[in-house]
């Protein structure tokens, strides 16, 4: 069926909703893990629903990118359980990594494939049909505004546009979950735009995005929750109301994070 989005554009939403607005979609239980005897993730919790924006946050070595890593089943946890729409990701990988849609901050692609090949390439991968890969294959491309340069070698692609092609093929199987590492990373005002209205669009939709970012003020406008991290632990989870109420403090997100990661050198034992 096609579904108007806020974004303003009519997409394929066909997917059928395995989850209700307000079911856990992730789930983490004790999760850790650790390299070489440091500690990367401790024990961290979450429990993310269906529809929901969660921006996961953290000073650069706080644990995001090992937390992404270990949620889409690239990296094993030393300990603890990560659940996937229904399936655990360690013991029904096959199953979970079907439900996931991943936009990593250095998207690795195949640069003697167009454009055009690449989408294919994904769409066969997922066992996408010929003919609904054209349709999603021509409402991606409009949407992202690559369509001139569709039949263009992937190696001729600027990083804006290598991160736009990723965005599209992460999306077309309709995954339950949409996990996004630095979206933002190398984009014009005019894409970034885009990608801000699409994220807010498909969470609306029903699909639940995991989005971690350095780009606070994005954070601020997308986040129904978020999650802050430091030195592999989580110190704080909630709105950013809540935030300012945990912390007897007025301010933008950029103001309340600093102040509480700053806090938390001083607190090694943590503030909650």
């Amino acid at each position: 069926m096609l579904v108007r989005g806020r974004i303003g554009f009519d997409y394929d939403y066909e997917h059928e909703h395995e989850h209700d607005l307000g079911t856990p979609v992730i789930q983490t239980t004790k999760l850790n893990k650790n390299f070489d005897g440091k500690h990367a993730v401790i024990d961290l919790d979450l429990s993310i629903a269906a529809g929901e924006c969660f921006c996961f946050l953290g000073p650069n070595g706080a644990g995001k990118t090992t937390t992404i890593k270990m949620l889409t089943g690239l990296l094993q946890p030393t300990s603890g359980t990560a659940v996937i729409a229904g399936f655990d990701i360690q013991s029904e990988p096959t199953r979970a990594k079907a439900r996931i849609g991943y936009i990593p901050d250095r998207p690795y692609l195949y640069e003697k494939l167009s454009g055009r090949d690449y989408f294919t390439f994904i769409g066969d991968l997922f066992g996408i049909d010929r003919a609904k890969q054209k349709r999603l294959l021509d409402h991606y491309f409009e949407l992202f505004r690559l369509t001139p340069a569709i039949d263009q070698f992937i190696e001729n692609y600027s990083h804006g546009m290598r991160q736009k092609l990723v965005f599209a093929t992460a999306l077309m199987h309709e995954p339950s979950v949409l996990v996004v590492d630095e979206p933002m990373v190398g984009l014009d005002p005019q894409s970034v735009r885009t990608i801000k209205k699409l994220l807010r669009a498909e969470a609306d939709s029903g699909r639940t995005i995991f989005l971690s970012t350095h780009t606070l003020s994005v954070a601020e406008e997308l986040a129904d929750r978020i999650g802050v991290i430091h030195k592999g632990k989580l110190l704080f989870l909630g709105t950013i109301d809540e935030l300012r109420h945990n912390l007897a403090r007025e301010g933008n997100l950029e103001e309340l994070f600093l102040l509480l990661t700053e806090e938390d050198e001083s607190n090694p034992e943590g503030l909650w």
